[in-house]
């Protein structure tokens, strides 16, 4: 039998496609599960943009204004919990001195790296009888949530007016300069920096207080060494003073053995 021959295309009706093809997508033509992860990932990026530049706005060029303040102020602000602080008892209330640092907007990039670096040493803050304390302008709650997600060991304070920040020489411009105080027991400070990059504020202030704390054994020593070369001379002069006597003994020995013995004769 010889072969079928095929019917005529129909000119109206347009040739099938298969359907593998037809399900494939166009090159050119993202699927919306692609296009919906670009968007997720333009959004993330665009927040990270978002935050390190908040924190870039939010940080003083330079190194602020000059501080009106030598010793702790008294002011009364807030901590993370919404609880007045009374800064200018703050020193009085820790065995050595307390640490200040600030920062200029809680939870950007720069501030976590400062933050967590005060948290990571607090332990040896506390072994040197140091109270560390973190300064912001940020309200009590964005606080309480930032300690919260870094696990931050320390007290936050709260200088919405920067009226603390002020008066260290910290702020210009409506901005906070990242910087780092610390202050003796007695209230009045000792050491001050400002701008310092985030990764050095932590390692800086403890080299400063294990300093102190070197000189003041040196100190102690030296005076220890004063106080022996004294006692040293003072035993000397004591020495000369016998001699002395023991001199002055023997010649008035002598001259009454010489009257005897004129007396005799």
């Amino acid at each position: 039998m010889p072969p079928r021959k095929a019917a005529p295309a129909d000119p109206d009706v347009a040739p099938r496609r298969s359907s593998r093809i037809t399900a494939q997508p166009k090159a050119d033509e993202p699927t919306k599960k692609t296009a919906k992860r670009t968007a997720d990932g333009d959004a993330a990026g665009a927040r990270r943009a978002k935050k390190v530049k908040a924190e870039k706005d939010a940080e003083a060029d330079g190194a602020g204004d000059k501080p009106t303040s030598l010793v702790l102020p008294s002011l009364t602000l807030k901590n993370e919990k919404d609880e007045d602080v009374d800064v200018g008892a703050l020193a009085a209330k820790a065995e050595r001195g307390v640490v200040l640092f600030l920062v200029p907007k809680a939870d950007t990039p720069g501030c976590t790296t400062q933050a967590c670096g005060f948290r990571d040493v607090y332990s040896d803050f506390e072994k040197e009888g140091f109270q560390v304390y973190c300064v912001s302008a940020d309200k009590p709650t964005a606080q309480a949530k930032w300690q919260t997600k870094k696990s931050l060991p320390y007290s936050l304070i709260s200088d919405p007016e920067r009226a603390l920040i002020g008066a260290l020489g910290a702020a210009k411009g409506g901005k906070t300069a990242r910087s780092h105080f610390v202050f003796g027991k007695d209230g009045k400070l000792l050491d001050r920096k400002m701008p310092v990059k985030p990764v050095d504020s932590p390692r800086l202030v403890l080299e400063f207080i294990r300093s102190l704390h070197a000189n003041g054994e040196k100190a102690n020593g030296a005076d220890a060494a004063e106080m022996k070369a004294d006692e040293s001379d003072k035993k000397a002069e004591e020495a000369a003073e016998k001699v002395a006597e023991k001199v002055e003994e023997d010649k008035e020995a002598k001259a009454t053995a010489g009257e005897a013995g004129a007396n005799e004769g």
